[in-house]
């Protein structure tokens, strides 16, 4: 019972805030309007309309233990605020057909929902609860509705029904239909209430006073008590039915349940749910309304998998399942020149995420309670949590830091295009990737679109640990991204550019120990990291010569990337082979060019080990780093004067022979 200790600490942290950012009251829940009734304080009808903003749909309405998670052939009604069927006395008489379990007796909803407002009404003697009780005593709603133009009807002989469907375009039909969701009719239109009226508040669903009336009142009607497992409190009202809606209002999946009484739910081990756990209805109602706030404020949501993280007291944190450069902001989405001159990328990095990390740790305490966790639904009703963690400030902030700085590497993630101004921006940063993009970069189009979802979760869900806990991150995700970076034949430009930053970012951080730098390593002379560095030479040299013959063609080398990777040294001889005729181009046109791409061809060939030049076994991840900063390295750097030197930003050659390249 951890968790939900934990969620009912955060609501009463929280519960201070303004109404647009604080969980919903207790005993209230959320619901998607479709229709508002306007009535004078007596009761009377005035108007009507359809509410057809999103945001405007979204109504606070109070609500029982049943109602809040109702479900079933017989779906509890709210007390005040509810579909055609509970507040209408004329819906069956206009074509409404009623839920199966209410076939039987089509009145029982809308009598129910009368019954519990009329005791309300003489408890509290509240105005609205009044004007509204009055109003659906009269059982005239879909007459009303009818006459003022909100649902349409058909003739049916003598008898004048609610159309079901419209038969023409959407953009032409009745407002009714298009903010219905798809596969209801407008009998199954949710309605709520505004007051007119000297002195009355007008809006229901923003009336503190009505919110402070159904609390009091409901909380008399709860006669359960017993002992609390959350608070340890021993003479409490119990909770007989918990809260469902947490990932979305239509969401029917809960945390706590147990109606399963002539099943196997119990194994013989109690005669009641009460005694397996019992919680008191206060706690409940506050902890779930935390976690359906927090879900809705701060999620990583994947279909029906959420991981949320947050402080009990409230405070922002970082999101674990963020990139860095959703961390760090679009400030920092590109390095600043020092450090790429002085190839120190990684120390600049760093610095830039550490001093994004002293705000939080200036607000977060050491010692202040962090929990992750991740919530996952196998059936519509059962709901269960797959990731649970609980952490103080240092050690949450600490194990963020150290997965961002263990796993940064130069990303490239294409363009993005702004909706105003229709402008492409390019997507480099450098940082960690996101679980979301390391799922992708292993999988690729597997882990897209419904079918793919369940690959993606299950990746996500795997590499929470290495996040939240500083495990290794699986074997078989790195070498799935680097054989999936290797093969580039088989990926689009731009998927190749974002394959080879999340593979290199993957085996940098799984191999820790070797101390991979951000930047070309050349005093690094290993067999695999010098083989990638040669790739890529060879790589820039043919696009140099294809350059100044006019072509625009995949080099050699990257059509045989793949084969490289499994056998470098015969594949390096048909790669060198065919780099002969491109050298007597460049030659042609800059020998001084050609002589210093040489000259760096045989400084990398000089450190390989005797021997391990020639063998011809498969290539480890490594190639991929060394092969990444040899080329970054290449194109920041042109021959001058018999010497490599850096490009300058400022002059319009080097730039404009960077782009055609």
């Amino acid at each position: 019972m951890s968790w939900i200790h934990k969620l009912y600490k955060t609501y009463e942290h929280c519960s201070k805030g303004t109404p647009d950012n604080m969980p919903n009251p207790i005993s209230h829940t959320t619901q998607m309007a479709h229709i508002e009734i306007l009535v004078d304080g007596h009761g009377n009808f005035r108007r009507a309309k359809v509410i057809e903003g999103k945001e405007e749909q979204k109504t606070l309405i109070p609500c029982t233990e049943e109602s809040g998670g109702r479900a079933g052939t017989k779906p509890k009604n709210h007390p005040l605020c509810d579909k055609l069927q509970y507040i209408a006395g004329d819906f069956k008489e206009h074509g409404g057909r009623v839920t199966s379990g209410f076939a039987a007796t089509p009145s029982e909803p809308y009598e129910n929902l009368l019954e519990i407002l009329g005791k309300w009404k003489e408890s509290s003697n509240h105005q609205m609860v009044t004007a509204v009780y009055e109003y659906l005593k009269k059982g005239t709603v879909i007459a009303d509705l009818i006459s003022d133009g909100v649902l349409p009807t058909i003739q049916n002989g003598d008898d004048v029904t609610v159309a079901d469907k419209f038969d023409g375009e959407k953009k032409n039909a009745p407002p009714i239909f298009r903010v219905l969701p798809p596969g209801q009719v407008p009998m199954d239109a949710f309605v709520r209430f505004r007051i007119e009226g000297d002195h009355v508040e007008s809006a229901t669903w923003e009336s503190s006073s009505l919110k402070e009336s159904w609390i009091s009142f409901y909380n008399n009607l709860l006669d359960k008590e017993g002992f609390c497992l959350v608070t340890g409190q021993k003479k409490v009202k119990l909770s007989e039915n918990h809260p469902a809606k947490l990932r979305h209002d239509a969401d029917k999946a809960k945390l706590i349940s147990s109606n399963d009484l002539a099943g196997y739910t119990f194994r013989g081990r109690f005669l009641t749910a009460e005694q397996a756990a019992s919680v008191s209805f206060e706690v409940t109602q506050k902890a779930h309304s935390a976690l359906q706030w927090l879900i809705r404020r701060q999620a990583f949501r994947s279909d029906k998998q959420i991981f949320v993280s947050w402080a009990t007291t409230g405070k922002p944190i970082p999101d674990p399942c963020a990139n860095s450069l959703d961390f760090l902001g679009d400030e920092f989405q590109t390095s600043d020149t020092s450090a790429s001159q002085t190839g120190d990328i990684g120390q600049s990095f760093a610095l830039r995420f550490k001093k994004k990390l002293e705000g939080y740790k200036a607000n977060i305490n050491d010692t202040e309670d962090i929990v992750v966790m991740g919530l996952d639904s196998a059936t519509p009703g059962r709901m269960a949590i797959t990731f649970y963690r609980e952490l103080t400030g240092s050690e949450f902030l600490e194990r963020i830091e150290k997965w961002h700085n263990d796993f940064a590497w130069l990303q490239d993630f294409g363009t993005k295009r702004d909706k105003d101004t229709k402008k492409k921006t390019r997507i480099t940063f450098e940082g960690a990737p996101a679980p979301k993009d390391i799922a992708w970069g292993a999988y690729g189009s597997k882990v897209e679109g419904k079918n793919g979802v369940k690959l993606l979760n299950a990746t996500v869900e795997r590499l929470m640990p290495s996040i939240i806990d500083g495990k290794a991150v699986p074997r078989d995700l790195v070498e799935q991204c680097v054989r999936r970076a290797s093969n580039r034949v088989g990926l689009e430009p731009w998927e190749f550019e974002k394959c080879l930053g999340i593979a290199c970012a993957l085996y940098k951080g799984f191999y820790d120990e070797r101390g991979y730098k951000m930047a070309l390593e050349e005093e690094r002379c290993s067999r695999d990291y010098l083989y990638g560095r040669l790739l890529a030479v060879a790589e820039k040299l043919e696009s140099i010569a294809l350059y100044f013959a006019g072509e625009k063609r995949e080099t050699l080398a990257s059509r045989l990337m793949q084969r490289f990777a499994d056998r470098p040294y015969s594949t390096w001889r048909t790669i060198e082979t065919s780099l002969t005729p491109y050298k007597a181009r460049i030659h042609a046109k800059a020998p001084g060019l050609l002589a210093g791409y040489m000259e760096l061809i045989d400084k990398i060939c000089c450190p390989f080990v005797s021997g391990e030049f020639m063998q011809d076994h498969r290539l480890s991840g490594e190639f991929l780093l060394a092969y990444h900063c040899q080329r970054k390295w290449l194109n920041e750097h042109k021959r001058k004067d018999g010497q490599w030197v850096l490009k300058s930003v400022e002059d319009p050659e080097d730039q404009e022979i960077d782009s055609k390249e």
